[in-house]
């Protein structure tokens, strides 16, 4: 009998796997009805990673107070800057502002680390530090906007829409593009996250902390069944109407969320649960420790969500009572309370994820929108500096122990290997396997880009 049946065994499993999208669908195209935008694609090129984790510091941590040490600050402590400054945000310029933090060189690659990460400088040898970061915003809306979509204006899709568009999701059940939230939204809101001219099944899916991180997730039909028939009436329903008048990506996309919500009902529950963790794995990030709780829980989720399988990660930084990491004022208490929120559980990010051998495929990037100016604004602040400075990124084919470009002696503008943001977006999508060139969408009569009619890959910084 099973002699008989091993060819109708194999037709079985052959049938299974047409309808995985890893299988049975090319560019897209589904078997049996409307495809799945989020069907794994083949890349351009051999990627070095595999997902991103994106730490996105929001407000603007000062570059000469983390990662850019700058002794003529002491030196000049109190006197008016020797140099021309631009008008700042507030235009409140005052005297040169030293750092109140300790710099202290760590690592085999002794890269200088301040006092406020004595946690995340232990890993300064996985890390390139980038000193010569640029931002064409001074605001903080359209500098998030820019950071995220490569555009200062709203309405373009963000980064991790765009890696979703181009690479598609290895996870079934759960978005391609999370965005962590730790109960505060930056300035642009939403918008920083979402998917623009790109279908809506590659924006950002916002989870919150605690055991329920998305709204409405359970399920309100007394059974399983029910709504599984619901779901397949509205899929035959949708999936006529497409067949009357053609591809319609809102609508492709809206029964794919369906879909998707469905699946979630089960694997949310699962991705906070952290029954499976270890007691040491959790004090690593921080969880037992009330400062670091709510960003250690978030980071471990990321974690989580990259072993599923999820492309892209943004974790966003909690309300500490400072106004994020804006401190135009009172700026060593702000720091020291940002700083402490997330030191550890990154610390712990990126030992947990060398030790599972998930950061060689992980790119792992810390940035705030833009920096800070060197001297003061009133008598204990930094204004909004978008002219040079720092960001740092670990894991998926960066080159470890390694500082890249240079502000000016007093941390105001980069001097040397100057970046903008279209060159950490085509880097961030080289290392993926996607050349920023060829990634296009047709939308209002032209093809375009993350990276518009700029961007180059930032070779030195690659392993």
């Amino acid at each position: 009998m099973l002699t008989r049946c091993a060819n109708g065994f194999g037709a079985v499993a052959l049938a299974a796997l047409l309808r995985e999208p890893a299988f049975g669908e090319t560019l897209k195209t589904a078997v049996d009805g409307p495809r799945d935008p989020l069907a794994p694609q083949l890349a351009h090129h051999a990627a070095r990673a595999k997902n991103v984790i994106f730490l996105f510091m929001d407000g603007g941590p000062s570059q000469v107070d983390t990662f850019d040490p700058k002794p003529r600050l002491d030196k000049e402590h109190g006197s008016p800057i020797k140099m021309k400054v631009p008008p700042t945000q507030f235009d409140n310029v005052g005297n040169v502002l030293k750092s109140p933090w300790a710099f202290k060189q760590y690592g085999e690659s002794g890269i200088p680390v301040s006092d406020l990460f004595p946690h995340v400088a232990r890993h300064v040898d996985d890390m390139a530090v980038v000193r010569s970061m640029t931002s064409d915003f001074s605001e903080h809306t359209n500098a998030n906007y820019f950071i995220h979509s490569g555009s200062g204006i709203q309405g373009r899709p963000s980064v991790g829409a765009w890696v979703n568009y181009g690479l598609g999701s290895e996870c079934r059940d759960l978005p391609g593009f999370v965005v962590l939230g730790s109960g505060m939204i930056p300035p642009g809101g939403l918008d920083c996250f979402g998917s623009g001219f790109l279908p809506a099944s590659y924006q950002g899916s916002l989870f919150g902390g605690g055991e329920a991180p998305v709204a409405d997730i359970r399920r309100a039909e007394p059974s399983d069944q029910l709504q599984r028939s619901k779901l397949a009436l509205l899929r035959k329903l949708d999936a006529g109407v497409l067949g009357r008048i053609g591809k319609v990506d809102t609508l492709e996309s809206a029964i794919g969320n369906y879909e998707l919500a469905f699946r979630m009902q089960t694997a949310v529950p699962d991705l906070v649960n952290f029954a499976d963790e270890s007691k040491a794995t959790q004090e690593a990030y921080g969880i037992p420790d009330k400062a670091t709780e709510i960003f250690g829980r978030q980071c471990l989720v990321a974690r989580r969500l990259i072993e599923r399988g999820v492309r892209f990660v943004e974790v966003l930084c909690q309300n500490l009572g400072h106004d994020r990491w804006d401190q135009h004022s009172n700026l060593q208490a702000g720091h020291e309370a940002n700083a402490k929120a997330v030191d550890k559980p990154i610390a712990g990010l990126l030992q947990d994820l060398k030790a599972r051998g998930l950061l060689e495929e992980t790119l792992v990037i810390w940035s705030g929108e833009f920096g800070r100016t060197p001297m003061a604004q009133g008598s204990n602040g930094h204004d909004h500096n978008p002219f040079g400075f720092t960001i740092w990124l670990a894991g998926g084919g960066i080159k470890g122990g390694t500082i890249y470009g240079a502000t000016d002696d007093y941390g105001y503008y980069a001097i040397e290997n100057k970046l903008q943001m279209h060159d950490l977006h085509a880097t961030i999508l080289h290392l993926l396997g996607i050349d920023h060139k060829r990634l296009t969408y047709r939308f209002s009569g032209r093809d375009i880009r993350l990276t518009d009619v700029y961007g180059e890959v930032v070779e030195e910084i690659l392993a």
